[in-house]
């Protein structure tokens, strides 16, 4: 599963506007509120399956349910 089929399955409902940008390099951010969650450029590799979703529940917050 992707990282943008991860984030709209679990929060659809939180989530008001996603935007995908290219990179060179295959370089990609994930950003969310102006804040850089995962960076493919840091971390020198792709993200592994369900980390982005992972770091989006802990900037989210627990009081933030998953879609059901």
């Amino acid at each position: 599963m992707s990282a943008t089929q991860d984030l709209l399955t679990n929060y659809q409902h939180v989530i008001s506007e996603l935007s995908i940008v290219t990179g060179s390099k295959g370089i990609f951010d994930v950003t969310v509120d102006d804040k850089v969650i995962y960076s493919k450029g840091q971390t020198g590799r792709h993200a592994r399956p369900g980390e982005v979703l992972e770091l989006f529940t802990a900037f989210a917050g627990a009081d933030v349910p998953r879609y059901s």
